[in-house]
């Protein structure tokens, strides 16, 4: 067990409520309600629905998203002496609030989406504070910045950082706006969270940072101490809650034990109480179970004040639960007037003013993904409760991929034909394996990564069920993307459709394979362009010791006609579209035999001659590379040419590597999950001993049975190996 713990030491906060931690306070200690009908944009609904709008952000040429975050974390970086070793950051929205008017007026400069993508914001932020070292994005829908804080904290306890800048945040837009109310889960009187005349929530924005030290003992200045972060997944539905809340009970239960606690020690629950009949429904359920029926202590929900600020939800929740402890307050239940008697609960119903030395506080999202956080007063003692299993050598027990030239096999063979592999992957192959009743309602990229995620399960054989799912995508679904905002625009902003609004957040192909499997570990999506499936293995590293089983990890990405040529610059630069992805079945590597992957470095700095002396000191120096690796496979995205060329002729220079070099984008075409190809086609290569015809242009080359090194190139700077 690591000797390590995880503190907070300072924090951020603008919401609804107010525009940073003393606001935020004082709104508490009143009740301050910031729902009010929505003014950001023209609202069709009549009246315009309650919405948590942050009316005190000024204005900028950045989108609201990125405004947001940089707000909450310039507040949380006031005092700290240096930059961050690491961001880790939940966003769903990104630029959407600036993409969808230009969309709207089909604006066709690809200049002007240059901060769409979901991974710009956390760029964004490092880029402010001068962080250099890995910048992660997580997309899971509502738990994604709670999903967040367990990943800086399993940097930290391993060992790879020693502060990290860990939140959330979003922007309100229309996607979001429209999306829910679509869903009818939107309450035309606000939120009321267990109230028995609940009838929905409201959507808010939002951002949350908070600084965390990795440190044996509470640092000067430390406001509380993350105990221990619970992840799991329902595997059950798209978008509604396990009816019995086995997921969030599972979530909780595992939070707490963590934590080295017993239920009955926790002072504050801090729900994640939207105001929707389900989900109201079921966290109150699986609370009651998590306590075993004895009395709860005071519990409440914010989203009647802030309203659902969907990415930044796990992280507000958080850092509000550290003013909690800080403060000694505990929140009303804003908007609730008379509980719901079904649910055997009674939420505070004014502010109190009491101690407060532990916290458990949840996040719940589409796809099933449940996190449950505990929070705890710092002490100068406490439990040694994660493991320093820092270990990211994974057996590959499957692995499958599509490309232009079809499924694996398929792929394969073109190689060794010296064919291309690039393109748009076929429909026949992406449907391969898959019940065309059971994914008559899925587009193109669930279907993707629902065939990839099979092939790579059938070819490790029957017996093993990936327990978790690991997902990276650069884009998300473009198609339920594209047709939700044309359906809406066209409509005058009156019609949407549901189905669509689900099918476009980035971890909905990831819900489709863990209901698939029924994988009720952890299911994670990362979002990152062209560095997504990079950001989802490096995250398998850090927590995937906790799936208890094996675990999948895909990456992949559609072509859309329309909307990848505006938001993929290196897909625009190409010559042709192409799409496609990659899925591996894995286990921690007990032993340091057999075919294995390893992720080894993921960095932020794309030009400093440093982080390149880093990257080859953690690949073990010159002379270990010359006889590890019998290939380099290097991904240059289109849009990082010349960065990409300089980088690897220093790389080249610097090791004195003389082995094959492929640029294997010529050969997988541009898109931003071509590197989860790569990886699959390097696995069968090492399996093989040889490097395709394909790939050389003398033939088939030995690989002296040494490994591949592939290396992400270009804005960032990443490496994994596949050894046998």
């Amino acid at each position: 067990m690591s000797s390590l713990r995880v503190f907070v030491t300072s924090l951020g906060i603008i919401s609804p409520i107010g525009e940073n931690a003393s606001q935020t306070v004082a709104a508490l200690e009143t009740s301050a309600c910031g729902l009010a009908p929505l003014a950001l944009f023209p609202s069709s609904v009549e009246p315009p629905l309650p919405a948590g709008e942050v009316k005190s952000l000024a204005p900028g040429a950045m989108p609201r998203t990125h405004r947001l975050a940089l707000s909450a974390a310039r507040e949380a970086m006031a005092t700290a002496d240096g930059p961050p070793d690491a961001v880790v950051m939940g966003v769903t929205t990104g630029g959407m609030p600036a993409s969808e008017p230009l969309l709207k007026n089909n604006c066709v400069d690809p200049a002007k989406y240059r901060y769409h993508g979901t991974g710009t914001v956390a760029h964004y932020i490092a880029e402010a504070l001068g962080c250099h070292g890995p910048v992660l994005t997580v997309s899971t829908a509502c738990s994604s910045g709670m999903v967040a804080l367990k990943l800086a904290c399993e940097l930290l306890t391993s060992g790879r950082a020693r502060r990290v800048l860990a939140g959330g945040a979003d922007g309100l837009c229309r996607l979001t706006y429209y999306g829910f109310n679509s869903l009818q889960l939107v309450d035309p009187a606000g939120a009321r969270p267990f109230d028995v005349d609940r009838r929905g929530m409201s959507v808010g924005e939002g951002a949350a940072m908070l600084l965390l030290e990795a440190a044996p003992s509470p640092p000067a200045g430390a406001m509380a101490e993350v105990m221990a972060v619970g992840l799991t997944c329902d595997a059950y539905h798209p978008a509604a809650p396990h009816p019995d809340g086995a997921g969030a009970l599972q979530s909780m239960r595992l939070a707490v034990a963590d934590a080295g606690c017993a239920a009955t020690d926790i002072d504050y629950i801090n729900l994640h109480g939207t105001g929707t009949p389900d989900n109201d429904a079921a966290e109150a359920k699986a609370l009651h179970a998590v306590f075993d029926d004895m009395p709860l202590p005071p519990v409440s929900s914010i989203k009647g004040a802030a309203g659902h600020t969907l990415a930044a939800a796990g992280a507000v929740n958080a850092a509000i639960s550290v003013l909690c402890i800080a403060h000694g307050i505990i929140p009303a239940n804003t908007g609730c007037r008379q509980p719901d008697p079904g649910l055997q609960l009674t939420p505070v119903d004014a502010p109190q003013r009491r101690p407060v030395e532990l916290v458990l506080s949840n996040a719940f999202g589409f796809g099933g993904n449940n996190a449950s956080i505990v929070i705890g007063k710092p002490a100068q003692t406490g439990l040694s409760r994660r493991s320093s299993n820092g270990s990211t050598a994974f057996a590959i027990l499957g692995s499958s991929c599509l490309s232009g030239a079809g499924n694996c096999v398929q792929t394969l063979a073109a190689l060794r034909g010296a064919a291309a592999v690039s393109g748009i992957a076929p429909a026949m192959a992406v449907m391969e394996g898959l019940d065309e009743g059971a994914v008559r309602r899925l587009k193109r990229l669930p279907r993707m990564v629902l065939s990839l995620a099979i092939a790579a399960q059938a070819s490790a054989g029957a017996a093993a069920q990936p327990k978790a799912v690991f997902f990276g995508t650069g884009w998300g679904g473009l198609s339920e993307t594209h047709d939700f905002l044309t359906r809406l625009f066209s409509s005058g902003e009156r019609f949407t459709s549901p189905t669509d609004f689900i099918g476009s957040v980035h971890n909905a192909p990831a819900g489709q394979a863990a209901i698939n499997f029924q994988a009720q570990g952890p299911n994670i999506t990362l979002t990152d362009g062209d560095y997504s499936f990079e950001q989802a293995l490096y995250s398998a590293g850090l927590i995937a010791h906790e799936a208890a089983g094996p675990f999948m990890v895909i990456g992949a990405d559609e072509y859309h006609e329309k909307l990848t040529p505006l938001f993929d610059a290196s897909a625009a630069a190409a010559s042709a579209a192409a799409d496609g992805g990659g899925a591996l079945l894995l286990q921690p590597a007990d032993a340091a035999t057999g075919l294995r992957i390893a992720p080894l470095f993921v960095s932020n700095d794309p030009c400093s001659k440093l982080t390149m002396q880093r990257l080859i000191a953690v690949l073990g120096g010159p002379e270990n590379i010359g006889k590890k690796y019998g290939a380099v496979f290097a991904g240059i995205p289109g849009s990082q040419r010349d960065k990409g060329n300089e980088q690897l002729a220093l790389f080249i220079q610097q090791t004195g590597c003389n082995c094959p070099v492929i640029d294997y984008r010529k050969f997988t075409g541009q898109f931003a999950s071509a590197s989860a190809v790569a990886a699959v086609i390097a696995v069968a290569c090492v399996r093989a001993g040889e490097l395709p015809a394909g790939l050389c242009s003398a033939g088939p080359a030995s690989l002296r049975g040494w490994g591949i090194l592939l290396l992400g190139l270009g804005q960032c700077i990443t490496a994994m190996e596949i050894l046998c």
